[in-house]
């Protein structure tokens, strides 16, 4: 994918599939989720990077129970636009997660292998809940026996852009999400 200007990157875009407006009022609804499982009790937000930074962030604004940030990047696409079915590690939590309720913001559900060892894994380290909230959930393509606790939207199969996912890092920035043009 090569894009040298505006146009080339607006031909990328092939249509709204979620908009803005959409995601805002989802976001809503996350938030009172999470709020309602724990209580006020605090909690671990762990954020899949690269593509789940932009939910996380928004996601975290909607939630009163107290709240830390972590970060992970689970990667299984390197640069193409299907999954590789290899699940690699490239960065971990910085701390014990055993002494927290963790939820996992993920971005997009699609073959389920990449959320389905970070869960095997942080399930190994002994948190004191475990819960996943998912932006986009696309079970046409799961390949593995994975859900989420919290899918804002279920999606065709489509490869998608915006609201933080991407195609070659390009798009991330976008407010809602779309169809990603592969022609």
């Amino acid at each position: 994918m090569q894009i040298n200007n505006i146009d080339d990157y607006q031909k990328g875009i092939k249509k709204v599939l979620i908009t803005e407006q959409e995601i805002k009022a989802a976001l809503k609804k996350a938030g009172e989720f999470v709020d309602s499982l724990y209580d006020g009790r605090p909690i671990l937000l762990v954020s899949v990077l690269k593509g789940a930074y932009v939910f996380m962030a928004d996601l975290s604004r909607e939630i009163t129970v107290p709240c830390e940030i972590g970060f992970m990047c689970v990667k299984s696409y390197f640069e193409g636009t299907s999954s590789s079915g290899t699940v690699n590690i490239v960065m971990d939590l910085d701390r014990d997660v055993s002494n927290y309720h963790v939820v996992i913001a993920e971005d997009i559900i699609d073959t389920g292998r990449t959320l389905k060892k970070l869960v095997e894994i942080l399930r190994q380290r002994n948190p004191l809940s475990l819960h996943v909230v998912t932006l986009l959930d696309k079970p046409d393509r799961r390949v593995v026996d994975m859900k989420a606790d919290m899918s804002l939207f279920v999606i065709p199969d489509h490869f998608v852009i915006g609201y933080g996912l991407d195609a070659a890092e390009y798009y991330r920035t976008l407010p809602y999400i779309a169809q990603f043009c592969e022609d």
